[in-house]
């Protein structure tokens, strides 16, 4: 069947394309007749970079001009189609081979030889071959057969007689060379040099494809003096889809002479109207616009070998040649079994490599486990080994956003913009990782940032939204540089500059704006294995405040069930101390007075256990029961430095006591002139044997009547502490011996103690005569004892008031000389009355009853303090030292 042109028909001057007689059919318009049929061809448009991927290169009806073809039906009895060279090629003088049988155009043997290579052929991906086949004595032929869509199509090249290449050889060496790679970037280097050594192609290079279908030169061998495209990116349109399919169906492509007329294939359709699907015939011919792009570059010939992992199209193997090249079909089939066992071990070697990857991303998050405190909070240790997570990922930065705070490390969002991502991420993660290499494209916000970040891979740390480990990734047009010849010229055909390898570099630019390098299946899995570890340090955190809570609970539990017994112990003890029998001869002011002794005792003995860890030493009790009376005998202290635990140590403060109120009543305490020595002790066994020896008082005479006092001293230690207490009324003086059980003992700092009790400041009755003080003080019944204490020793006023705001009032609208300040309120302290206080420079002291100096403010160090209960010489002595004038020397 002829073309029939008509000249109507033809495209514009703008629109048409010169294809020659390999004319490249988009559009077959059908118009039947009763007796002709005609066939016309229309272009409808230009063919050019942007809609080349419509172009129909599965049947282009024609072939390249290196071989011939032949297509017969599917029992290979008779042929169907030719390419217009068949004749000629077979030495045959006929102007058709269409409609004859084989038999008669190759005779039996070759037709019979022919149909049992066609009985091999059952993937049309893999022909049956025959090479240097003898088709007479003069033509011998390589010759492919393979069968589709129901027709058998035979694919023949002249070989030179003699010349019988095997593909086992040229196979076998790329192979075994291949063998000794065993990383992806020994494969990468390799692969093109030994296929350049081994085929003799003047370039080739391992070509990738990336997610978006733009491909890289990562990998390269060339003669010297070509430029190089190693690193140079091409758009998707290079390759478009269905030439990518193609490479999928046909692992190996081969281009002979890209100057070279194609040869037209007769009838361009069947009977049917359906023209000739040639995806697997290697002699398929090229699209114009390919050859065009090739001869720009001055290639002249080509060969690509398809790289499949996983069933998809990993990359390419391009060779490239500047001279017109013929590759033999044993080296074509050498090639493709090079291809399959380069696919197989890349896709070995990347299993491998992610497998290496994920365990050193194991071995450091491990390693990030170990070094993360379980005591610290779970965003601590997370915000702390932001830098490890960046080198798990390969990314340009980290942020954390955790509990509504955010820390980053590296390239990464403004600050001002992750509510707005973390938002965003709410929406689209439910949970799981999620990844985009083109942010803007999804959060149209992140178009303001996009040059710093346009990939984000988020991990969500735990299914309530807002807490987020996110990676980030630039803008990768941002990174990449023109890896060619900036200075190379390149030939510009009919389609003009945009067939240039530059000027692809320039369209793939535009095409990867607002995008960053995407994510890999490595990445994602990487980031699901931080993400399982940090859920897993996040829930033991929990676990852990969990746990703690509830410690937390029983300790309060213990320590309200201790103050509870304490409490009711020194109650009991009080109640004790008031039940007890009174003297019908003791006056109720004596009586009043003793028990307020007896009360003070405790309270001091209470104060020393608390501030001592539940204890206190003998040399402190002592000096603060003993410290009234120095004035008025010698006071001799000596003893290792001694600490007693709580129980003891409440029970000596009441012996004590009643020893030091005897004293003063009828011994050594109670004339001038006089001494008294305390000495204690380690014994061997670890108890503490304390002497308590009074000299140069009255005469001692035994109690005709055992008082509370008495009793308290005979059989209190013995009693509560398993301890020994002899008390002996020596006519020279009092003598006891205490003797204190090794369990109660703990050890002090110091080494050994002697010390001479300080004698007190004498009180007047007016020590404080006509100041006026203000009293702060929110306990009622203890302002009221101070009150009076302060009033009975000649204050002029007392102003209480139990708040600060109160306190300030007073202070605008009275005069006040100093003041007393209880440091702790209720609710609220005395502080900002002593700052008041200090600027107004009025001198003041603190109450406190928790006996620490360290809990007043540091903006007061100055002011003295005392505490609570009120003992009447400490407080009056105090408020007096405020008013003693500094010592003028000369």
């Amino acid at each position: 069947m002829r073309l029939n042109w008509r000249k109507r028909d033809q495209p514009s001057a703008k629109q048409r394309c010169d294809f020659g007689r390999e004319a490249f059919i988009q559009t077959i318009q059908s118009k039947a007749t009763s007796h002709v049929a005609t066939r016309t061809i229309a272009v409808s448009e230009p063919i050019d970079l942007s809609n080349c991927d419509r172009e129909p290169i599965h049947i282009p009806g024609s072939i390249q001009p290196h071989g011939c073809l032949l297509v017969a039906d599917r029992q290979l009895r008779t042929f169907l189609r030719q390419s217009q060279n068949a004749p000629g090629f077979f030495n045959r003088e006929i102007d058709n081979i269409v409609g004859m049988k084989v038999e008669d155009l190759f005779g039996s043997r070759v037709a019979h030889d022919l149909r049992n290579a066609f009985g091999q052929a059952i993937n049309p991906a893999r022909p049956a071959t025959l090479s240097a086949y003898p088709l007479s004595t003069d033509l011998f032929c390589d010759i492919s057969v393979h069968a589709f869509k129901g027709q058998s199509i035979l694919e023949f090249e002249k070989v030179e007689i003699g010349l019988l290449d095997s593909p086992l050889e040229p196979a076998r060496e790329l192979i075994s060379r291949m063998r000794e790679a065993r990383t992806i970037d020994a494969l990468f280097r390799q692969a093109p040099r030994l296929l350049k050594a081994v085929l003799g192609y003047d370039r080739v290079m391992l070509y990738r494809f990336e997610h978006d279908g733009s491909g890289k030169v990562i990998s390269e061998a060339k003669r010297s003096d070509l430029e190089s495209f190693l690193g140079q990116h091409f758009p998707a349109s290079d390759i478009p889809k269905q030439a990518r399919e193609l490479y999928l169906r046909n692992t190996v492509r081969i281009i002979s002479d890209v100057f070279a007329e194609q040869i037209p294939i007769h009838p361009v359709l069947n009977a049917s109207g359906e023209p000739l699907d040639m995806s697997y015939a290697h002699l398929r011919s090229v699209s114009p616009i390919h050859r065009e792009y090739l001869r720009n570059m001055g290639v002249a010939a080509s060969m690509s070998i398809s790289i499949v992992i996983g069933g998809k199209l990993w990359g390419l193997l391009a060779c490239h040649h500047y001279t017109p090249r013929v590759l033999r079909l044993a080296h074509r089939i050498a090639a493709e079994v090079f291809g399959d066992f380069f696919s197989l071990h890349l896709q070995a070697v990347i299993q491998e490599q992610r497998l290496n990857a994920a365990r050193h991303a194991r071995r450091a998050l491990d390693k990030l486990l170990s070094e993360i405190s379980l005591n610290e909070d779970s965003s601590s240790p997370l915000r702390n080994h932001l830098h490890s997570f960046a080198q798990l990922i390969q990314c340009d930065g980290v942020g954390l956003r955790q509990a509504g705070t955010y820390h980053a490390f590296g390239t990464t969002p403004p600050s001002t913009c992750i509510d707005e991502l973390a938002g965003f991420l709410n929406e689209v993660t439910n949970g799981q990782i999620w990844a985009t290499h083109e942010l803007s494209g999804s959060l149209p916000a992140a178009e303001k940032y996009r040059i710093a970040v346009s990939g984000v891979l988020a991990v969500p740390l735990s299914q309530i939204p807002g807490d987020y480990l996110m990676f980030y990734r630039k803008e990768v047009s941002q990174t990449i540089e023109w890896a060619g010849d900036p200075k190379k010229e390149y030939a510009v055909g009919q389609f003009g500059d945009r067939l240039t390898p530059r000027k692809s570099f320039s369209m793939w630019k535009q095409t990867v704006e607002f995008q960053s390098l995407p994510w890999s299946e490595s990445d994602r899995e990487i980031a699901e294995a931080i993400r399982t570890t940090l859920l897993e340090v996040i829930l033991r955190q929990a676990e852990l405040l969990s746990e703690e809570k509830k410690k937390a609970e029983v300790r309060q539990k213990v320590l309200n069930e201790e103050l509870n017994h304490r409490v009711k112990n020194v109650l009991a003890l009080i109640k004790s101390i008031v039940s007890q029998p009174v003297d019908s001869s003791q006056s109720i002011e004596t009586y009043a007075a003793s028990l307020k002794e007896r009360i003070m005792a405790l309270a001091l003995a209470h104060d020393q256990i608390v501030r001592h860890d539940g204890g206190g030493s003998i040399k402190q009790l002592l000096t603060a029961e003993l410290s009234p009376y120095s004035h008025t005998a010698s006071i001799d202290l000596s003893g290792p430095s001694i600490d007693l635990d709580g129980r003891a140590y409440s029970v000596l403060a009441l012996i004590f006591h009643e020893l030091a109120t005897n004293a003063a009543k009828y011994g050594a305490l109670s004339m001038s002139g006089t001494s008294l020595e305390v000495n204690w002790s380690l014994q061997t066994d670890g108890s503490c044997k304390i002497g308590w020896i009074e000299r140069g008082g009255p005469p001692v005479r035994a109690p005709l009547r055992r008082g509370f006092g008495s009793i308290l001293i005979d059989r209190s230690i013995p009693f509560d502490l398993g301890g020994k207490s002899d008390i002996q009324f020596d006519p020279a003086g009092v003598k006891a011996l205490l003797v204190i059980p090794a369990r109660f003992i703990r050890k002090g700092e110091e080494t050994a103690v002697f010390s001479r009790v300080p004698a007190p400041t004498s009180q007047s009755n007016n020590a404080l005569e006509g100041l006026r003080i203000l009293l702060v003080e929110d306990q009622l019944l203890i302002a009221l004892e101070a009150e009076d204490i302060l009033l009975r020793h000649g204050a002029h006023s007392v102003s209480p008031t139990a708040s600060s705001a109160d306190a300030l009032l007073l202070l605008d609208a009275l005069d006040f000389d100093c003041a007393v300040l209880d440091v702790n309120l209720g609710d609220g302290t005395s502080l900002p009355v002593a700052e008041e206080l200090t600027r107004r420079r009025i001198p003041y002291v603190f109450a406190t009853g928790y006996g620490e100096a360290e809990l007043i403010s540091p903006n007061s160090v100055a002011a003295p303090f005392i505490r609570k209960p009120y003992e009447a010489a400490g407080l009056i002595g105090l408020l007096k030292s405020l008013f003693i004038p500094p010592k003028i020397s000369g």
